[in-house]
Order: structure tokens, then sequence, then C-alpha cells
């Protein structure tokens, strides 16, 4: 099929190199530009990274020359699709001004996520509000499509398949991995050995961001989901893989097995189309007393493109109509650049990129 000439913006970084690595001979994008900052650009990608990825920088983009980024030079380079690592207060206007020009921005930045017209998107939860960015004003007839934050993505996964027992209240304490912060994010004075039991707007963009996801589309944009979230949020000295705690209400008294099962058969667009970074099974219920664990569990799914795009649920207990699990969600790959990808895929096969 055709590929589509794509850029990774902020390449350099932890979810930069991620978006490098998952694109490596994918069968739908060709990258042809890779941007970051003044310091990197003008150099060759393996000469100016510090590969934090594990294995070698794919053969594909070690000579590529990095960019500094900016719209004038991807339009020179006829880039139409856009994967956005950059931090939020960069990409707030650059990628407006990129769909200004007809290219499709899929980004990991929050810049844009609580805007009424762009969709916060994970498409086995909210496909249809992909639908949103047909109401965006841009000229040029580009777009900008969000994914969510990376705790959030694994919480509305694991919600999905409970809507249908009346989801009342969520109450969610993450434990989340230090690559979350970036690689210099955290000190590891503060933080080995440690747990810190605060993170800086963490909690207010996962209860935003699911109340927007789980909305319904009105004339206004989206009508938000009338769902109490109630969220903690620590860092831990863990490298990938943010852990959650998770309690639900629900209206009906459901049992463990029909619990466990809607679990385990949940699945979603991505999984009907077999688009190519879609995990067969998007819920993996582990048995154990013990799982999930972020070293054991942070690279489920299958097959190998989809390694790191499965959640794992586990402990599923229940009193009454409360019911407790935990969930393991990969915060570089389910959490931040796979969904990206899975997003473009998804876009591509609705033709809403041309």
């Amino acid at each position: 099929m055709k590929k589509y000439k794509t850029c990774v913006m902020g390449c350099t970084g932890i979810v930069g190199q991620q978006f490098v690595k998952m694109l490596n001979a994918h069968p739908y994008f060709e990258i042809t530009a890779l941007s970051s900052s003044k310091q990197s650009a003008g150099k060759k990608y393996g000469n100016a990274v510090i590969w934090s990825m594990g294995g070698d920088i794919p053969e594909y983009a070690k000579d590529l020359m990095i960019l500094e980024t900016s719209v004038e030079l991807l339009m020179k380079k006829e880039v139409k699709i856009v994967f956005s690592a950059l931090p939020s207060t960069i990409a707030k206007d650059i990628e407006v001004a990129l769909a200004k020009e007809g290219i499709y921005v899929f980004s990991n930045a929050n810049a844009h996520r609580m805007d009424d017209d762009v969709p916060i998107l994970i498409p086995e939860v909210n496909p249809e509000h992909f639908d949103l960015v047909k109401t965006q004003s841009y000229k040029g007839k580009g777009f900008i499509v969000t994914n969510s934050n990376c705790s959030t993505t694994g919480l509305v996964l694991g919600l999905k398949p409970l809507l249908d027992f009346g989801l009342t209240s969520v109450i969610v304490t993450t434990y989340q991995a230090i690559s979350g912060a970036g690689r210099h994010g955290v000190s590891s004075l503060d933080i080995l050995g440690n747990i810190i039991p605060h993170i800086k707007e963490e909690e207010d963009k996962i209860e935003r961001e699911t109340r927007k996801i789980f909305g319904k589309i009105d004339k206004e944009g989206i009508k938000e989901a009338n769902l109490e979230v109630n969220s903690s949020c620590c860092r831990t000295s863990t490298r990938e893989g943010h852990l959650e705690s998770i309690v639900v209400e629900l209206n009906e008294d459901v049992d463990l097995e029909t619990i466990s099962g809607a679990f385990g058969s949940f699945r979603g667009i991505p999984q009907e189309m077999r688009l190519p970074t879609a995990p067969e099974m998007p819920i993996i219920v582990r048995a154990e007393e013990n799982r999930p664990q972020p070293l054991l569990d942070k690279d489920a799914g299958t097959p190998g493109r989809a390694k790191g795009m499965a959640v794992t649920v586990g402990r599923i207990r229940k009193k009454a109509k409360r019911v407790n699990f935990f969930l393991l969600v990969n915060n570089l790959i389910r959490g931040a650049a796979g969904t990206c990808i899975l997003n473009a895929e998804y876009g591509i096969k609705k033709n809403l990129i041309k």
C-alpha cells in the first residue's frame, strides 16, 4: 500500500526514540525526517541520540540528519504525517501551524488534549471521537489528534469493558515508572529506594481526560461523561511500566467470572481491522496472585509489532458492587508512542488521511 512521508518531532527524547524504534519497517509510514532542538540539529541521528531503547538504533535512522523543528523545513521534506514527542510548551504553536499547512499531526503532548475540537483518541475505547477532526478549521485540511496521558490510557482500557455494568465511580492510585518523567525528569538521589507521592498536574490530567474520553460528541464538541474519577499518583523507581490500583463502583452486582470474562474477551475496532500495531488481545488477564508486575508484564501484546501494546489486569476482587483490580500499562509504548501510531493507522483505514 501507499506509504506516507513521516516525521518524528522530538526524536532524541525517550518517547521520540520509542517512535523511531516502533516505526522501523512500518508498512504505512516512511520516515523521511527527524527533528529536534537546535543542539541536535545538523547532526546524524546516530551521533546525536543517547539511545535508551535497548538493542541498536534502527539502520534507517542512524544516518538521517536531524532537522531543527520548524514548519518550513518539514514542508520542504514534503512530510504528510507528523508524530509529535515535543514538550507541550513547544508543541502548542507548531502543531497548529503544521495542521494549517495540511499536515496530519498525531501528538503525545498534552498541549491540545482538552481543546473542544481535538480528540483524545484510544481507538479501542472511543473510535467515534476521530470524527471531531472534521470540525477542525485548518484551511490546509490537516488536523491534530492526541493520545492521552500514559496512566489514563491504561485506565480507560481497563474501564471500557465495565461500562456495560453501569460504571458510576472510579478510584485509581498509580505507581508510575521514572521513564514517564523523561530522561532527566527525576534525580537518582530523590527516587532510588523511594516512592514520591506527587506528580505535578498528573491527577487532574487523569480525571479530566477520562471524562472526556468517555464523553459523547455534541454540537459544541464533547460533553464529558458524568463519571466520578478520583486519582492519586506516585512516582516509583521502576524503569518502565505504570502499575495502577483501580476500584470501581458498578450499578450491577456482577460475579467475578463475568468480570474476568469481560476483560479477556474485550476487542475493539483496531483488532477488527487488524491494524499493524494493534494487539490481538488488548487486555490480558493474569490469574496469579502476584501479577501484574512491571518487570514481567510491560511487554505484553502480540504480534511482534504490538509488543507492549496490551495492558495486563490481575488480582480481580469484589465486595458487593465494588470491584478492585490491578492494571499494568507500558507507559512508553501503549501510554505514548504506540497509541499515537495506532491512531494514525486507524486514520488511514478510515480514509481521513489522504
